[in-house]
């Protein structure tokens, strides 16, 4: 006999799992993405033949017998990392220019044709056994562009001359094989501006367990930013459309999105330049840049990502050592000892008890995301004379959330799950009091705090309904990120983006650069912008009937 009883329970609950997001399926990483994401903090080392000139992007000024770095010692370069906690380097074995830091035959353009250790210099090897010697995972940089191929910026590995396309693919997949099976495992896989060089048989051949920075492979992104801080809420999943792109970026992610894939959010040491020169040591970060990069990127849950520049004798210079060991000793002075921390509970709430009155100004709260992102809203209260008071609330949480508030004398702390896509499992939940805190900056993007109109068009302007443009931003656009144009037409009128491209130094990138949703298109530049640069976008807009109207611009994510 039919219990209808049992029936109306059984729709209710299955609606009320629905509507809160229990019973639906999260997104988990890899193995390889969960032991890359613990490792928490990674050093990047950009060495190329731009360290001994003042450019970001390799010209080929540079005669090749000046590269000879006589002091270069990547045991110092690894001592380095270990100074601020990092797990993991990754080595730029080749950038832009087309330079290789290894023993190829596939170019004369590398480490074998300057006078380093008579040309039988090999520095990616020295690295690798630095990195075992030190118990530092090691990842590599490997350009799918090239100069010495007019594989051009932005190009994925595109050469500008077709002809020279089905040579150049099997030097880089040559290039690829080599770094990748010769020098030990890498656990990461740089394709810094996607890849458009059929790989697939390497990595699953020679990188199948590691993870990887943009291309059809990726399984991490940028966050659309170089600036080392994210935005929040920061959340690991995707929706496979859109890491399918192979540049996905933090406006992408959702809680609610079926692949992992963290934000790995990466900066320079010096404010804003990847290679050494003795001006761009000038523009060294402080400490307290550090320490928000810190807060605002494993803070935020995200893997940080900071840059080493050796100078042109291989050593990185001392004045930024001494940067790296005092970041090392603050996080440890602020997080190493807990006042009470808490571990592996299940459930929806979570105390911390004091033996007595006790002053707090942080909480770090890590989930078990091994099994997905749960937790989507929290509240964190403090028992101040028997009264419960909330200290502070947050959204994600991830592997970390780091919360600071004013200094607060508390007998007990309380974290809350208010909101929930399944049973929560909180793998940490802990007290600290930080002496001589000073919150991190509140800051905003300093390239233009509100849109700037960069064009505006009359009705005189249109050739029926359709409107191309070709939209200079050259000045507008003068470090790597993410950028926003809207067109706003007048009147109400609507209107459709047909076509959209960017072109860098006259060169169209990859057409993954340009995201159009709307009457907004999202600008991807990944490349360090120079004074040689030239950025444009052209667009072509269709509109339903004739109007005037303006396009702004602004950065995308806030710093």
């Amino acid at each position: 006999m039919i219990n209808f009883r049992d029936i109306i329970l059984f729709y209710t609950l299955f609606f009320l799992a629905c509507i809160t997001g229990h019973g639906q399926k999260l997104a988990t990483p890899t193995e390889a993405q969960y032991n890359w994401h613990e490792q928490e903090r990674i050093m990047f080392i950009h060495f190329a033949p731009t360290t001994w000139s003042e450019v970001e992007q390799n010209d080929h000024s540079v005669p090749l017998e000046r590269i000879n770095p006589t002091k270069l010692d990547t045991d110092q370069w690894c001592e380095a990392a270990l100074a601020w906690g990092a797990k993991q380097i990754i080595f730029v074995a080749k950038h832009s220019g087309g330079f290789c830091w290894w023993q190829t035959d596939t170019s004369n353009y590398g480490i074998k044709n300057t006078p380093y250790k008579n040309g039988k210099g090999d520095v990616l090897k020295e690295i690798s056994e630095s990195c075992k010697k030190y118990g530092l995972n090691l990842g590599v940089y490997i350009y799918p562009g090239d100069k010495t191929w007019g594989a051009m910026l932005g190009g994925g590995g595109k050469t500008q001359d077709p002809n020279k396309q089905e040579a150049y693919n099997k030097i880089f997949r040559t290039q690829l094989t080599e770094v990748l099976a010769n020098y030990g495992e890498m656990t990461e896989v740089w394709f810094d501006g996607s890849c458009v060089i059929d790989i697939a048989d390497i990595m699953e051949k020679y990188a199948k367990n590691a993870v990887v920075f943009q291309g059809p492979h990726a399984n991490l992104r940028w966050p659309g930013t170089e600036s080392g801080n994210l935005a929040y809420p920061a959340w690991n999943s995707v929706k496979t459309e859109d890491l399918k792109t192979g540049v996905s970026t933090q406006i992408h992610g959702t809680p609610n999105g079926d692949a992992w894939a963290p934000l790995e959010t990466n900066t320079t040491l010096y404010d804003h330049y990847w290679f050494w020169s003795p001006k761009k040591v000038l523009r060294r970060k402080s400490l307290d840049d550090l320490m928000e990069n810190y807060y605002k990127s494993v803070g935020y849950g995200s893997v940080f990502l900071l840059n080493a520049s050796p100078d042109t004798t291989g050593l990185i210079p001392q004045g930024d050592i001494k940067l790296y060991q005092d970041f090392g000793k603050e996080i440890k002075r602020r997080f190493e000892k807990p006042l009470v921390e808490v571990k592996n509970i299940k459930g929806n709430s979570v105390t911390i008890k004091f033996n007595e009155p006790t002053k707090i100004n942080h909480a770090i709260t890590m989930e078990d995301y091994r099994h997905g992102e749960r937790i989507r809203a929290y509240t964190i209260e403090g028992l101040v004379n028997n009264t419960w008071v909330e200290i502070v609330n947050g959204i994600s949480v991830g592997r970390k959330k780091i919360d600071y508030f004013e200094d607060t004398e508390v007998t007990e702390l309380k974290l809350s799950i208010t909101k929930s896509a399944a049973d929560p499992i909180i793998r940490s939940f802990s007290a600290y009091y930080v002496n001589d805190f000073t919150p991190p900056k509140q800051r905003k993007m300093h390239v233009y705090a509100r849109p700037q109109i960069v064009h505006s068009w009359n009705t005189t302007d249109l050739d029926g309904t359709h409107l191309e443009l070709k939209i200079n931003l050259k000045d507008k656009i003068n470090i790597p990120g993410q950028y926003i144009l809207e067109i706003k037409p007048n009147d109400g009128k609507k209107v459709q983006i047909e076509h959209a491209a960017m072109y860098y130094n006259e060169n169209k990138a990859l057409d993954e650069f340009i995201q159009i949703k709307s009457n907004q298109l999202y600008v991807n530049q990944t490349a360090q912008i120079t004074d040689h640069s030239n950025l444009y976008v052209v667009l072509k807009l269709k509109f339903d009937s004739p109007c005037s109207g303006e396009i702004t611009f602004k950065p995308n994510i806030i710093h």
